[in-house]
Formats: structure tokens, sequence, C-alpha cells
């Protein structure tokens, strides 16, 4: 019922968080394969992230170890729809109402994804998206939102966003600059209409993708019943990775990997380590990950030249080590 235009995802994320009154002191439960954006939100507002294994299937965060996880300190949830995959909401949801916990769903990468006939955004407390040109739903530069069904909540983040006032030049608390603007709003309703048909370019991409490289070694996208995947990314995984990107660029395809390190592992979050074998599925793809190109525009050729390199990629491997 409420969407607060914001300048970024990374403020969305930040706001939501103060509106839900996250302060020092308190502990926020999230993953550590996700954007940093995520866990710096919660350090903005001067919590802890407690950061958990993902599932392997949907790379989100993984229900059965959240309430392991929870402690007197532990305030809010911020589940990941990474990918474009949405996170098992139901699931978090019933989680967190059993332990009196906010919800805050990270919705950057899921524009319009489907959970069992809802989308994402629809299910949290609040739902914070960022409109980052590279998104589904991209701005000409930054640009994010913040959507929520409860009234209290949304008047507080429109104060959050702007200094905290309710009366001009007068703030109630300490507040932040982060108002939507006008040029991107503007950009963003006429590109809103496109959503729908671009996510679904994205969808016939990635089925023509798993399709041709359904015989190969590579570990594919899966999508469960009941999901609406809107592949932001096309992400497989290969302990091959050096190689595989190697032979693509020299074709003159590009690939990217999200993310090359789990949060945890950044030097600016060591600090947030758990201890060893907490993290096992996150520390193992992170070696394996690799994104395909994916975006509507991409052409048959294209498409065709990326699946076609990688086959032929993977039929002089296995040469390679049939000769040795």
């Amino acid at each position: 019922r409420h969407a607060i235009g914001l300048a970024s995802g990374t403020e969305a994320l930040q706001i939501g968080l103060r509106s839900c009154d996250i302060k020092q002191g308190d502990q926020v439960i999230t993953v550590s394969h996700t954007a940093t954006a995520t866990v710096a939100a919660i350090c903005l507002c001067g919590a802890t992230p407690i950061l958990i294994d993902i599932d392997l299937n949907s790379y989100t965060i993984d229900p059965n170890k959240i309430e392991s996880a929870i402690n007197p300190k532990t305030k809010a949830i911020i589940p990941v729809h990474l990918y474009g995959y949405p996170a098992d909401m139901e699931s978090i949801m019933s989680i967190a109402k059993r332990h009196n916990l906010w919800v805050i769903e990270d919705c950057a990468q899921s524009h319009g994804a489907i959970c069992k006939g809802r989308v994402t955004g629809s299910f949290g407390h609040l739902a914070a998206f960022s409109f980052y040109p590279t998104k589904n739903l991209g701005a000409l530069g930054d640009a994010g939102m913040l959507v929520t069904n409860d009234p209290t909540l949304a008047e507080k983040s429109r104060l959050l966003r702007e200094y905290g006032w309710r009366q001009r030049y007068i703030s109630d608390f300490s507040g932040l600059n982060s108002r939507l603007d006008e040029l991107q709003a503007a950009i963003l309703r006429v590109k809103l209409a496109y959503l729908d048909e671009a996510n679904r370019k994205r969808q016939a991409i990635a089925q023509f993708y798993s399709k041709a490289l359904s015989n190969t070694s590579l570990t594919l996208p899966k999508c469960a019943l009941g999901i609406k995947h809107i592949y932001h990314q096309y992400v497989v995984r290969t302990k091959n990775r050096l190689s595989l990107r190697k032979f693509l660029h020299q074709k003159g395809i590009g690939t990217l990997i999200h993310y090359p390190l789990a949060v945890h592992q950044q030097p600016a979050f060591l600090h947030l380590s758990p201890p060893s074998g907490l993290l096992v599925n996150t520390e193992k793809i992170v070696d394996e990950i690799i994104s395909l190109p994916m975006y509507p525009e991409l052409t048959f050729e294209q498409i065709n030249q990326v699946a076609g390199s990688i086959t032929s990629w993977e039929n002089s491997r296995k040469y390679a080590e049939a000769l040795f």
C-alpha cells in the first residue's frame, strides 16, 4: 500500500531497518552470499550482521539455519532474493512470527519474481528495491524504493529519508538525505510498463541456455514448483571456472562472478566470520559460480554463440582428459 522512493537500494535497506528501530547492540540475520550492500546497510544502523548459510539449490538463505542463530539480541531477518530467485518466504515468515522478529526483504534482484503466487516484496514487514541501471527494472542512475503495508513504518520511513522532517527544517529525529530524484522516477515510470515483457525474455534466454547446456558438466540453475525465477543473472557452477572464463574470453564472450568473495571473506568484514563449518555451502560455491551473459536484448545468435562456445570448451576438456 505504501512505496517510498529513495536514492538507492542500500539506503532503502538502511531506512527500513531504522524504521524498525534497529540500532547498536541489535543483531540482524542475513547471508554472506550477497552483494556487500545487504550487510553494509545493517552496519550503517550500528547493528551486527549474523551471517548464516544458503540453500545449495536456490542460493538463498536456508530457513533451517535461522532458528539456531536467534538469541535475545536478534531483532530482524533480511532474506535476499538472489539472482532473481525468491527465498523461501513462507518458512521465513513463520519463524519470524514465532520469535517476534522484523522481516525486511532484499528485492534488489527480484523485480517481478513470484513465490507460490505472491510477488517478492509482498511477504515481509518491509521490502527494499534497487533500481541501479543493471537491475531488471533499472533507472539511468542510482535509485531505490521501500515498500510496506504498515502505515506507521511508511510514515517513519518518509521522515527518515529527509532529515527526520515532519515540518520543513525541523528534525524530529536524525534522518538522511535519500530522496528519489525526479528524473530517475520519470524514467522508471516509463520502464515499469515493460518489466514483465523483459522478464519473459530473460526466462526464454534461460530456457535456451538450460536446454543447450543440459549435457555439459555445469551445474545449472534450478527452479522449484511454484517459483517464477526472473533471471537477474543466469549463474552456473563449475570446478573448472578459470578455464571456462578464459576460453569464453578468447571467443569474445564476457562473464562475471557474483560474487568472487562471500561478505565474511572480504577485508572489511573479516570480523563477522562465523566459526568454521557454518557457511559450508557459501564457501563451496564462491570458487565455482559464473554469471553468463543475461539481458533481454540478447539476440538468438548471441545466445547460441555462448552455448555453443561452452559446449566446445566442454568437448575439448573431455578430449584432453581422455589423452592424459
